[in-house]
C-alpha cells in the first residue's frame, strides 16, 4: 500500500483529500503545516507528498526543496494560484506536478498515480501467485507448466491483480493502469474481467477473481473444496 503525506493548512480541503485517498487504497498521513510533516518524516517514510504552497511558517516551496532534494520524495503542489511564475518556482523547487485549487479529488488521484508510476516503475516483468505466472514482456501466462497467450488488456488487468494478491484493486486503478483513462466505463472493465475469468478457468488456474461490489476486484487462491 502506497503511503501519501498530505500537508495542507485548510482543514476542509485536507480532510476531503484524506478521505478520498483512503477510500482508494492509500495509507495517508496528514498535517496542517511543514513542521508537523518534517517531524513525521524523522521516523516514517512516505512514497509521495501532496503539499499546499501557502502555509503558515515554512511555505510549500521550501518544504518541496527539502522533500525532493534531501529526502528524494516526489511532490505534487497544491495552490490557489495559477500564475506562470508560481508554477516555475514550484518546478524549480523540485515538484513533480502542480494542481490548482479548486480541483476534483479524482484528478488529484490520477496525478498521484501517474507520479508514483514514474517514480517507482514496475521492474518485474514476471509475477507469480498460486501457481500462476505472467510474463508481461511476452504477454504470456503459465499455469501448471503450460504456457498460454493473453490479449494485452487482459494480461495487464491480471498483472494489476497479481501485484497485490488477496487485496482489493479498485476499478479506478485498473482504468488508469490498463487504459490510461479514469473515465473508462464500468461495462468495458467488467467485460474484459469476465473474459479473463473464463480463460483462467479454461487454463485450470487455481485462482479466482472476486468482485467487490462498488469498489473493484480481488485475486484469491481457489479453496480446495471449490474443485471438489
Amino acid at each position: 500500500m502506497n503511503k501519501v503525506m498530505v500537508v495542507e493548512d485548510d482543514a476542509n480541503i485536507r480532510n476531503l483529500v484524506v478521505l478520498y485517498l483512503e477510500r482508494n487504497g492509500f495509507d495517508v498521513a496528514d498535517f496542517g503545516d511543514a513542521d508537523g510533516a518534517l517531524r513525521h518524516l524523522e521516523d516514517e517514510e512516505v512514497d509521495i507528498a501532496v503539499v499546499d504552497v501557502m502555509m503558515p511558517g515554512m511555505d510549500g516551496f521550501e518544504l518541496t526543496r527539502i522533500l525532493s532534494g534531501d529526502l528524494e520524495t516526489p511532490v505534487i503542489l497544491l495552490t490557489a494560484k495559477g500564475q506562470l511564475d508560481d508554477k516555475e518556482e514550484g518546478f524549480t523547487a523540485g515538484a513533480e506536478d502542480y494542481i490548482v485549487k479548486p480541483f476534483e479529488p479524482k484528478e488529484l488521484l490520477f496525478r498521484i498515480r501517474a507520479v508514483l508510476k514514474r517514480a517507482h516503475p514496475v521492474s518485474d516483468t514476471r509475477l507469480s501467485f498460486a501457481g500462476v505466472t505472467i510474463d508481461r514482456e511476452h504477454y504470456e501466462v503459465e499455469v501448471m507448466g503450460r504456457t498460454h497467450m493473453l490479449p494485452v488488456k487482459e494480461l495487464e488487468m491480471l498483472g494489476c491483480l497479481m501485484e497485490t494478491p488477496e487485496k482489493v484493486v479498485t476499478r479506478e486503478h485498473i482504468a488508469e493502469s490498463v487504459w490510461g483513462d479514469l473515465e473508462t466505463s464500468t461495462y468495458t472493465i467488467n467485460t474484459h474481467m469476465n473474459r479473463l475469468r473464463q480463460k483462467l478457468g479454461r487454463f485450470g488456474a487455481e485462482v479466482r477473481v472476486l468482485t467487490v461490489r462498488g469498489v473493484g476486484y480481488r485475486l484469491e487462491q481457489s479453496a480446495l473444496e471449490d474443485d471438489a
